[in-house]
């Protein structure tokens, strides 16, 4: 007993929280699924779910079979406003066969009243009041009235042929026109209850074109609770008779009147007594799935994928002959002002007639999607198979082997439904077991973070953003020491800028600049991190860093010189993998200020930041901007001379920049002591010398020294930029006094 306790997990009191939980959650979607309590959001993501594998299977390709002949603009603009002289859809009728020789046509249309509009009915009434002793006027009714009848006229040509007829079964109490006699009644089903669509009303047909029809269908389409059709009822019940849907009626018709059958299930026990479930019909050997409701399935196509012709085309009798032959056709509509466009998973407003297409070509070919029982039982093993294991194993497991287990659990999930939808054709439920898996993961991840690492939490959620992980987790230890709060610190900041950005956009895509900043920002940001700085932002092209927060840091000067340097060595080192992509390569001026500064949590009630403020971070802002103008890579202030020894300095200039009133000392650092060349330490030193000319106006002296410079390295804008300001105090002299500050006025 002892040997086999090993390997017995062992639970915190925090574990088994975790599990209960869990299996509360599992639960909730066993309970939907086992149809104990259903959730209206749970079946509203199960329909998403439904559309999304629809839309990912559909059917290219056109079928050839099913023609729909259209009411459309067209055809109403040419024809007159419908509905149309009964004796216009003779033509039609007569068109299809006789010229164009379909096998079968079905009407999406019902025909619920006499057609008056040949005036019969008026002439009629004259005859029997005003007129009735006029002989003339009764023996021209007497041999008119066949040719004013348009309904006889309709009635006849559909009797010559295989018409199938609408009707419309509807949930309103009226009633118009005649039914057909019901496939088959209640008393076929015994005593055992059988879920169905039910009609309080209908709009049939006049009894003349009902009894000269070959088959009658009724057009309703079963709306899900989103409002869109995706199923209609094959079977259909008023009082005690059933009525079968158009669709089947038409295939029926195409198939020589083939008989149905239906295929039933074993009733079950519930708790009002037996049900059952017809599983599918049988037409000839067809067999055409149904779900628990009578319902079928729309397997619709992609858009093209029935042709549609104007209708008027064939009345005018503009088709090729050939062009219709042998083709099942269906009388539809598509124009907007008669009402028959329907929101569907595939398209907002298709027009209602396709939808009738589509299950005719699905039953033909046997493409009909099914929830058959056996789903059911499926999905409920499924959800106890999978969440109930998850539950008490996700609170054991680490955050990288739960990220695991998940992901392979949601891949076998979704790849053994899609299986399951493309080779049996079942609609297995997809969202439940899904929803639970990524619920359970969540569940766990965020209960382990709450509990867990409320220390780390604190602090990554503060400065998680602004500093490198290594620091967090050193901060992580005292989280105590640390905090947002506004105060003032000797820090060091620096600010960096992309030149000619501007130009540099406008030569890329809006893709290409983004990958392209997205690289320069990751690796500058790497070298900030890596020498102990604190993100402040990302202004555009620009970044903004600092040094010596929320970590104190002696150091803070010279981390952020290290820093600079190799922000421009690792510049250098994007020329080839930027060139590479055909982007540019890139040059930025960095500014560098160290004093004191107010550093905290800093913004509106709308949006903060951790972030620095003050004159020292002014100032290496505007030093920044000063770069592009002495041509140099980085600016640095005598503050950061004095803090970071170890480099070697090249003065550049005293300068005034806007907002200051004294002048500033301004340096460019060559390099580390001792890796500095003698050729580089005597320009330098030349250079000193002839900054030292000019500021004593000793204008001749200065002109020769820089133009010697100038000359040793034509590239350098420094020296270009000290010749033209010696050129310009030449005729124009400084006034008394001057002390070789330069002002600038710009930012």
């Amino acid at each position: 007993m002892a040997l086999n306790a090993r390997w017995i997990p062992k639970f915190t009191l925090n574990d088994l929280a975790r599990a209960a939980i869990g299996l509360a959650l599992v639960f909730f979607f066993l309970a939907h699924e086992a149809e104990w309590k259903e959730f209206r959001f749970l079946q509203q993501l199960e329909l998403w779910a439904y559309d999304t594998r629809l839309r990912l299977f559909l059917p290219k390709q056109r079928d050839m079979r099913v023609v729909i002949v259209d009411i459309d603009e067209k055809s109403l603009k040419a024809e007159g406003r419908f509905p149309w002289p009964r004796v216009k859809l003779a033509t039609l009728v007569k068109q299809l066969f006789e010229r164009y020789q379909v096998r079968v046509v079905g009407f999406d249309i019902a025909f619920p009243e006499p057609d008056t509009s040949s005036g019969l009915p008026i002439f009629e009434m004259l005859a029997e009041r005003d007129l009735k002793d006029n002989a003339q006027y009764l023996a021209f009714l007497k041999e008119s009235r066949a040719s004013l009848d348009y309904d006889r006229i309709f009635a006849d040509e559909i009797a010559k042929w295989p018409v199938v007829l609408g009707v419309s079964l509807r949930g309103k109490d009226d009633q118009a026109g005649v039914l057909p006699p019901p496939v088959f009644d209640t008393k076929a089903l015994g005593d055992v209850f059988y879920r169905h669509y039910d009609a309080t009303g209908y709009s049939g047909n006049i009894e003349i074109l009902q009894q000269a029809a070959t088959a009658t269908g009724h057009i309703y389409p079963a709306l899900d609770i989103d409002g869109l059709t995706r199923r209609v009822p094959m079977f259909m019940r008023y009082k005690e008779g059933f009525y079968e849907a158009l669709s089947l009626a038409v295939t029926r018709t195409y198939l020589s009147n083939a008989p149905v059958r239906l295929v039933i299930d074993e009733p079950r026990k519930f708790a009002g007594g037996l049900e059952g479930w017809i599983r599918s019909i049988k037409v000839g050997e067809l067999q055409i799935p149904l779900d628990r409701a009578m319902t079928a399935m729309v397997p619709y196509l992609d858009t093209g994928g029935f042709r549609y012709i104007s209708a008027t085309d064939v009345i005018r009798g503009t088709l090729a002959t050939e062009e219709l032959k042998d083709k099942i056709v269906l009388v539809g509509t598509s124009a907007a002002g008669l009402v028959d466009l329907r929101a569907t998973p595939v398209q907002e407003d298709l027009p209602g007639v396709e939808a009738h297409a589509a299950l005719v070509a699905g039953m033909l070919d046997g493409t009909i999607k099914n929830r058959p029982p056996e789903v059911l039982g499926i999905v409920v093993l499924l959800i106890c198979a999978i969440g109930i294991p998850l539950a008490f194993a996700l609170p054991r497991l680490s955050a990288v082997w739960s990220t695991v287990v998940v992901v392979i659990l949601l891949a076998l999930v979704v790849a053994s439904n899609l299986y399951l939808w493309q080779s049996k054709s079942w609609v297995v439920p997809i969202a439940s077991p899904l929803l639970m898996l990524v619920l359970l993961y969540f569940l766990n991840m965020v209960y382990g973070f709450f509990s867990e690492a409320r220390s780390r939490r604190l602090i990554t959620g503060l400065f998680g953003t602004y500093v490198p992980k290594e620091l967090v987790a050193e901060m992580s230890k005292n989280p105590g020491e640390y905090s947002m709060k506004g105060e003032s610190r000797e820090m060091t900041v620096l600010f960096s800028d992309v030149r000619d950005f501007t130009s540099i956009s406008e030569g890329l895509s809006p893709e290409g600049l983004k990958d392209l900043m997205n690289t320069y920002l990751t690796a500058m940001t790497e070298k900030v991190q890596e020498k102990r700085g604190t993100i402040d932002k990302y202004i555009g092209d620009a970044i903004m860093a600092f040094w010596g927060a929320p970590l104190a840091d002696p150091a803070h000067a010279t981390h952020a010189m290290e820093t600079a340097m190799a922000m421009q060595k690792g510049l250098r080192e994007l020329d080839a993998p930027f060139a590479k992509r055909g982007w540019p390569a890139l040059h930025i001026g960095v500014g560098l200020n160290c004093g004191m500064m107010s550093v905290g949590d800093m913004g509106s009630k709308f949006r903060r930041s951790y972030t620095v403020m003050g004159d020292s971070v002014n100032l290496a802002s505007r030093l920044e901007g000063l770069t592009k103008e002495y041509g140099v890579g980085i600016l640095v202030t005598i503050n950061i001379v004095k803090a970071a020894p170890d480099y070697v300095y090249r003065e550049i200039d005293k300068v005034r920049v806007k907002g200051k009133l004294e002048g500033v000392a301004i340096f460019e650092p060559v390099g580390r002591k001792g890796e500095v060349g003698a050729e580089t330490l005597q320009e330098m030193d030349r250079f000193q010398k002839a900054v030292d000319a000019y500021r004593a106006q000793r204008w001749d002296e200065a002109e020769k020294l820089l133009k010697n410079l100038a000359y040793a390295a034509p590239e350098s804008k420094l020296y270009k930029l000290y010749l033209q300001r010696v050129a310009h105090f030449r005729a124009n002299p400084p006034p008394a006094g001057w002390d070789g500050v330069f002002v600038f006025t710009t930012k």
